[in-house]
Protein backbone atom coordinates (compact mmCIF):
# COMPACT_ATOMS: atom_id res chain seq x y z
CA UNK A 1 0.00 0.00 0.00
CA UNK A 2 1.40 3.37 -1.05
CA UNK A 3 1.39 6.21 1.45
CA UNK A 4 2.89 9.70 1.63
CA UNK A 5 4.30 11.14 4.82
CA UNK A 6 5.78 14.45 5.90
CA UNK A 7 9.11 13.88 7.59
CA UNK A 8 10.41 16.42 10.09
CA UNK A 9 13.21 14.56 11.87
CA UNK A 10 16.77 13.97 10.76
CA UNK A 11 16.47 10.33 11.86
CA UNK A 12 13.64 9.85 9.32
CA UNK A 13 15.53 11.58 6.49
CA UNK A 14 19.00 10.04 6.87
CA UNK A 15 17.95 6.57 5.62
CA UNK A 16 16.72 8.18 2.38
CA UNK A 17 20.24 9.22 1.40
CA UNK A 18 20.46 6.64 -1.45
CA UNK A 19 17.57 8.40 -3.18
CA UNK A 20 19.13 11.84 -2.63
CA UNK A 21 22.32 10.49 -4.15
CA UNK A 22 20.49 9.61 -7.38
CA UNK A 23 19.93 13.33 -7.97
CA UNK A 24 23.09 14.66 -6.28
CA UNK A 25 25.79 11.98 -6.59
CA UNK A 26 28.58 14.27 -5.37
CA UNK A 27 26.91 14.80 -1.98
CA UNK A 28 28.43 12.38 0.54
CA UNK A 29 26.33 10.84 3.29
CA UNK A 30 28.31 12.83 5.87
CA UNK A 31 27.65 16.10 4.04
CA UNK A 32 23.97 15.22 3.71
CA UNK A 33 23.74 14.69 7.47
CA UNK A 34 25.51 17.99 8.13
CA UNK A 35 23.25 19.89 5.70
CA UNK A 36 20.12 18.38 7.23
CA UNK A 37 21.03 19.91 10.60
CA UNK A 38 21.20 23.38 9.07
CA UNK A 39 18.14 22.97 6.86
CA UNK A 40 15.94 21.56 9.64
CA UNK A 41 16.86 24.54 11.82
CA UNK A 42 15.34 26.72 9.09
CA UNK A 43 12.01 24.93 8.64
CA UNK A 44 12.95 22.24 6.15
CA UNK A 45 10.57 19.30 5.81
CA UNK A 46 10.40 16.37 3.44
CA UNK A 47 7.49 14.61 1.78
CA UNK A 48 8.18 10.99 0.90
CA UNK A 49 6.20 8.33 -0.96
CA UNK A 50 6.51 4.84 0.51
CA UNK A 51 5.31 1.48 -0.71
CA UNK A 52 5.65 -1.36 1.81
CA UNK A 53 8.28 0.67 3.67
CA UNK A 54 10.39 1.41 0.59
CA UNK A 55 10.81 5.07 -0.40
CA UNK A 56 9.89 5.53 -4.07
CA UNK A 57 10.21 9.31 -4.24
CA UNK A 58 10.72 12.38 -2.15
CA UNK A 59 10.89 16.14 -2.12
CA UNK A 60 12.20 18.49 0.47
CA UNK A 61 10.19 21.66 0.94
CA UNK A 62 10.26 25.02 2.67
CA UNK A 63 7.61 27.67 3.18
CA UNK A 64 8.72 31.29 3.30
CA UNK A 65 7.96 34.72 1.84
CA UNK A 66 9.68 36.78 -0.85
CA UNK A 67 8.68 40.19 -2.12
CA UNK A 68 8.16 39.06 -5.71
CA UNK A 69 6.10 35.97 -4.85
CA UNK A 70 4.47 36.52 -1.50
CA UNK A 71 4.18 33.40 0.64
CA UNK A 72 5.57 30.44 -1.31
CA UNK A 73 6.55 26.82 -1.05
CA UNK A 74 9.86 25.84 -2.58
CA UNK A 75 10.28 22.22 -3.60
CA UNK A 76 13.87 21.06 -3.07
CA UNK A 77 15.63 17.96 -4.37
CA UNK A 78 12.62 16.34 -5.99
CA UNK A 79 13.65 12.81 -6.90
CA UNK A 80 11.79 9.67 -7.91
CA UNK A 81 13.71 6.41 -7.70
CA UNK A 82 15.01 5.53 -11.17
CA UNK A 83 13.28 2.14 -11.03
CA UNK A 84 9.89 3.77 -10.38
CA UNK A 85 9.81 6.74 -12.77
CA UNK A 86 6.88 7.26 -15.15
CA UNK A 87 4.53 5.37 -12.81
CA UNK A 88 2.64 8.35 -11.36
CA UNK A 89 4.80 8.74 -8.24
CA UNK A 90 5.85 12.28 -9.18
CA UNK A 91 2.24 13.34 -9.76
CA UNK A 92 1.17 11.81 -6.45
CA UNK A 93 3.98 13.63 -4.64
CA UNK A 94 3.26 16.93 -6.40
CA UNK A 95 -0.47 16.78 -5.61
CA UNK A 96 0.32 16.08 -1.95
CA UNK A 97 2.70 19.05 -1.73
CA UNK A 98 0.27 21.30 -3.60
CA UNK A 99 -2.38 20.60 -0.96
CA UNK A 100 0.05 21.43 1.85
CA UNK A 101 0.92 24.69 0.09
CA UNK A 102 -2.78 25.61 -0.14
CA UNK A 103 -3.36 24.69 3.52
CA UNK A 104 -0.39 26.84 4.56
CA UNK A 105 -1.60 29.88 2.64
CA UNK A 106 1.01 29.85 -0.10
CA UNK A 107 0.47 31.99 -3.18
CA UNK A 108 3.07 30.23 -5.29
CA UNK A 109 5.09 27.05 -5.72
CA UNK A 110 8.65 27.27 -7.00
CA UNK A 111 11.61 25.00 -7.63
CA UNK A 112 14.94 24.74 -9.38
CA UNK A 113 15.60 22.06 -11.99
CA UNK A 114 18.91 21.27 -13.62
CA UNK A 115 19.11 22.61 -17.18
CA UNK A 116 19.81 19.14 -18.60
CA UNK A 117 16.84 17.51 -16.84
CA UNK A 118 14.40 17.99 -19.71
CA UNK A 119 12.04 15.20 -18.60
CA UNK A 120 11.56 17.00 -15.29
CA UNK A 121 10.96 20.29 -17.13
CA UNK A 122 8.19 18.68 -19.18
CA UNK A 123 6.59 17.25 -16.02
CA UNK A 124 6.68 20.58 -14.18
CA UNK A 125 5.24 22.43 -17.16
CA UNK A 126 2.37 19.90 -17.36
CA UNK A 127 1.70 20.71 -13.70
CA UNK A 128 1.45 24.45 -14.42
CA UNK A 129 4.99 25.63 -13.64
CA UNK A 130 6.53 28.14 -16.01
CA UNK A 131 10.10 29.31 -16.54
CA UNK A 132 10.44 32.78 -15.07
CA UNK A 133 14.16 33.50 -14.81
CA UNK A 134 17.64 32.20 -14.25
CA UNK A 135 19.12 30.89 -11.03
CA UNK A 136 22.67 32.27 -10.85
CA UNK A 137 25.41 30.59 -8.81
CA UNK A 138 28.79 31.86 -7.63
CA UNK A 139 30.90 29.21 -5.89
CA UNK A 140 32.65 30.55 -2.81
CA UNK A 141 34.20 27.16 -2.03
CA UNK A 142 35.09 24.74 -4.82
Amino acid sequence: MTDIRVLTQKSEMLPLYPLIRQLSPKVTEERYAYMLDDMLAHGYRMAAVFDEGICLGLSGFWVSTKIYSGRYMELDNVVIDAAHRSQGIGKMLYDFLYEIAVQEGCEMLMLDAYLENEKAHAFYEREGFFKRGFHFLNNIIN
